[in-house]
């Protein structure tokens, strides 16, 4: 079984909480939270930071899109060792966590999005970040590989679209 980290805009892309989103984009991202809750595990860090971001955007306690069937998931299985993996993540003055990379390309790298690669830097297998419309990381992918840490963009064509209308070609 594969282990993933999923950043929250899959999640919310699932639930169709995001705007100008392709329909395939949308099941891109509800077939890749399925399959991590059907054949695969999710990587999270043991201090629920994840878990909050999740739960502060969907309602897990309905369950009835995807994004929210999803949370409601791992929030049950966060104790399952065989659905989730939980990572320790330690404090880091500069970096923010001490496994996010020391490295000067992802200096600007956004606070908040540092925990989803924190916990792929501490996890033993360095999971794939799955990621949707979050079009800043294409331009840290580069980066994010050189350190061990692969990002999965599930919506190419929409994240392409939303870092040309953001920054330009």
């Amino acid at each position: 079984m594969s282990v993933t980290v999923v950043d929250t805009n899959v999640v919310l892309v699932a639930n169709g909480q995001h705007q100008d989103i392709s329909p395939e984009c949308v099941k891109n991202c509800a077939l890749i939270l399925a399959s991590v809750m059907k054949n695969g595990r999710l990587a999270l860090d043991d201090g629920f930071l994840i878990l909050l971001e999740y739960q502060n955007k969907t309602q897990p306690k309905n369950g009835n899109r995807p994004g929210d069937a999803f949370v409601k998931w791992a929030l049950n299985n966060r104790c399952n060792a065989k659905w989730v993996d939980q990572v320790s993540l330690l404090e880091h003055d500069e970096r923010v966590f001490e496994s996010f990379p020391d490295d000067a390309e992802l200096a600007n790298f956004d606070a908040p999005d540092r925990k989803f690669v924190a916990v792929s830097g501490a996890h033993p297998d360095k999971p794939h970040i799955a990621q949707a419309a979050d079009s800043k990381w294409l331009d840290w992918a580069p980066a994010l590989q050189r350190n061990g840490i692969e990002v999965d963009f599930l919506c190419k064509a929409d994240i392409q679209r939303f870092h040309e209308n953001k920054f330009g070609a």
